[in-house]
């Protein structure tokens, strides 16, 4: 039976380093998440920042990432280029919010830098990943002209 299993490929350390960030970010865009779920309920901040009491760009930037920041938490989990995609415009939506919008959002200079941080990093994850696999399929495929 074993041999007709199909081989797994072992997974290289960039890819397993590469799947371990991504979970840790998926963690903390879940806290994201949580953070603004308890802010509309009324369960941080005493309850002055209740989805009613907000004015109108707080409730929906709000309401957008208390729902977006767990869903990319979840595309992110599962290592899904859709959670890539959707982390990058709630964070930028977080960027925008705090960077361009101070007067309505209140500044934030250290959310910016984090994001930004993070997107460093999955770059070079994925420039890293790139060059192995391209390293690899030179390996895999060679031709030896006479």
């Amino acid at each position: 039976m074993d041999a007709d299993s199909p081989a797994t490929p072992k997974r290289s350390l960039t890819e397993i380093l590469f799947v371990v960030f991504l979970r840790l970010i998926a963690i903390v865009c879940f806290w994201f998440g949580l953070q603004y779920w308890a802010m509309l309920v009324g369960y941080t901040y005493d309850g002055r920042a209740r989805f009613d009491l907000l004015s109108l760009p707080w409730r929906a930037a709000a309401s957008a990432l208390a729902v977006a920041y767990p869903v990319v938490s979840l595309g992110l989990w599962m290592s899904a280029s859709w959670g890539a995609v959707l982390w990058v415009i709630a964070a930028g939506t977080q960027v925008l919010m705090f960077q361009v919008w101070p007067e309505i959002f209140g500044r934030n200079l250290v959310l910016p830098l984090l994001h930004g941080l993070v997107a460093a990093l999955y770059l070079v994850f994925r420039l890293a990943l790139f060059l192995e696999e391209r390293r690899k399929m030179e390996e895999r495929v060679r031709v030896d002209l006479p």
